[in-house]
């Protein structure tokens, strides 16, 4: 690995993310997936660029499950306090 690049302690692995895209899952049923710019050692996040999607539960008459539906909404710039953080990580790629 270069210099400057190397993973020594878990927070590393945020920094390496630094003005990169990231994923983050929240309480709550929420999905966030955003550009970095800036985190703290609570893992309060400020993103820009954000696309969230909360999923919510809706009873459905006849039927013994609820349906789950997907609420996308897009945000120029969000600040995630991090005890709503459950993982971070690099988004998923399609194919």
């Amino acid at each position: 690995m270069a210099e400057g690049m190397t993973v020594e302690e878990p927070l590393d692995l945020i920094r390496l993310s630094l003005d990169e895209r990231i994923f983050v899952k929240c309480r709550g049923d929420r999905e966030i997936r955003g550009r970095l710019h800036a985190y703290d050692q609570h893992l309060n996040m400020v993103l820009s660029e954000v696309e969230e999607i909360a999923y919510t539960k809706e009873e459905v008459p006849g039927k013994d499950e609820p349906e789950i539906k997907a609420n996308r909404r897009g945000i120029e710039m969000i600040f995630v306090r991090g005890d709503s953080v459950i993982l971070v990580s690099p988004p998923l790629k399609t194919a």
